[in-house]
């Protein structure tokens, strides 16, 4: 079969399931022949063998189960990471919440992760930056699939299994960030099969209104801030005032900013001295 047949019936096959995105059909050929996507202007036939690699993954994504998922790899800021159903599928949106800590954070910081899932806030930072990078998460799967990322990475994150700052008694920190559960059971019953079906309802839902964490890590973060601490949240659209707010007893200099498709998506403070 020729590429140019292939990605027509993918186009096909994943518009009877109501999968409408032109790239989608790139991405999953190019997936499944483990090349680059902007490799396949250069191929004409496929082998047998392709071919049957590229239907088994073809009938995977017609159940909804994310291209993520279905190769067990994402990327995140230039790196490659294993993800499964264990965490959730890193976010471009989450890259520039890095981005943002990057601006601020000095090579002799420390830094917390909390809720680390993959890993991929943890591993950029202590790539990006000779910060010391501490990720926590209630979930002993996650971290081994973040372990085994920084392996892969070649990223030095001390990693540790705590339900938020359990097990951190006596520990301080210059930055603490965190990508938290923040959707409400309401608007995880509305979610798209892709991410209600399959990625980990721990690492999304977070109660009736979705601030339950939030207000957990606001608490007790002073605790565990250096003097002139900085604290970082990826926050769902909605969240700002409230999480404004949340901030305003403990910390100072509060800051939100918008996404790159215009929507408030982080907030970040310091604490008060």
């Amino acid at each position: 079969m020729k590429v140019f047949e292939m990605l027509n019936h993918i186009k096909k096959e994943l518009a009877q399931v109501g999968i409408l995105d032109n790239a989608e059909s790139e991405w999953l050929l190019a997936l499944a022949l483990n090349v680059k996507r902007n490799s396949l202007r250069t191929l004409t036939e496929l082998s047998v063998s392709q071919v049957e690699n590229v239907e088994k993954a073809l009938e995977k994504r017609k159940n909804h189960i994310p291209l993520s998922y279905i190769f067990e790899e994402s990327e995140f800021y230039g790196f490659k990471f294993k993800v499964n159903e264990n965490v959730l599928i890193p976010r471009p949106e989450t890259e520039e919440l890095v981005e943002l800590i990057l601006k601020n954070a000095e090579d002799n910081m420390s830094i917390l992760d909390i809720g680390t899932g993959s890993g991929a806030i943890a591993i950029t930072l202590a790539k990006k930056t000779q910060a010391k990078v501490t990720a926590i998460d209630i979930s002993k799967e996650a971290l081994k699939i973040a372990s085994e990322n920084a392996k892969n990475n070649g990223a030095n994150v001390e990693f540790i299994h705590s339900d938020l700052f359990q097990n951190l008694k006596g520990r301080k920190f210059d930055i603490i960030v965190s990508n938290p559960p923040y959707i409400s059971e309401e608007e995880y019953s509305q979610l798209m099969p892709e991410v209600k079906n399959f990625e980990p309802k721990l690492a999304l839902v977070c109660g009736e209104d979705g601030y339950a964490i939030y207000r957990k890590i606001i608490e007790k973060a002073p605790l565990f801030l250096n003097k002139n601490g900085k604290i970082y949240f990826e926050i769902g659209y909605k969240q700002a005032d409230k999480i404004a707010e949340m901030l305003e007893k403990n910390f100072k200099d509060i800051v939100v900013k918008k996404d790159l498709q215009g929507l408030d998506r982080m907030v970040y403070a310091t604490i008060k001295e």
